[in-house]
């Protein structure tokens, strides 16, 4: 494997551990160039799947994709990047479940935005917002009122969910 930081091929493994759904290996590896250190995920190749756009143009399936959305979405916000792993994992392990040529970007997209809702509101919000295009603000309010009506319901509930929008006015 050819180190990120000096380009030499030669390294050795750390570490190495199963995923927690079990699809990868995570290697930790150590140049013996430069003596840094770098993670490896190693991972079964599965048929081809593509992802059928909003334009009706193909593209082969690629999860960095959905993990780079997920990491806009989430920039700044108290959610560490193995938290967005494990949801790329499972999107990824659904739709190899449930499509075995294409799948379309809509399914891709409604699944983030279910996983986003339960991890945090304001992640979800930003996904929603590039996701479903809003025009105006008015569609931006549409898609903030089930949570705020969320909110309203937990905080009579007596509820103390952190992951809960909070808006004032």
């Amino acid at each position: 494997m050819q180190c990120l930081f000096c380009k030499v091929d030669n390294d050795k493994v750390i570490n190495s551990r199963t995923s927690v759904d079990g699809l990868s290996i995570k290697r930790r590896r150590e140049c013996l160039g430069c003596g840094r250190r770098f993670t490896t995920y190693e991972r079964i190749e599965e048929s081809p799947l593509r992802v059928v756009k909003k334009d009706g143009t193909r593209e082969s399936f690629d999860r960095k994709k959905i993990l780079n959305g997920l990491l806009k979405a989430c920039e700044k916000r108290p959610v560490s990047t193995d938290t967005l792993e494990n949801i790329v994992n499972e999107i990824e392990r659904e739709i190899y479940n449930k499509f075995d040529r294409e799948v379309t970007t809509n399914f891709i997209g409604s699944l983030v935005m279910q996983k986003l809702k339960i991890l945090d509101a304001v992640a979800y919000v930003r996904f929603a917002s590039v996701y479903r295009e809003f025009k105006d603000i008015s569609e931006f309010i549409d898609e903030l009122k089930p949570l705020m009506t969320g909110e309203k319901k937990k905080k009579k509930d007596g509820g103390n969910d952190s992951r809960s929008i909070s808006l004032q006015h």
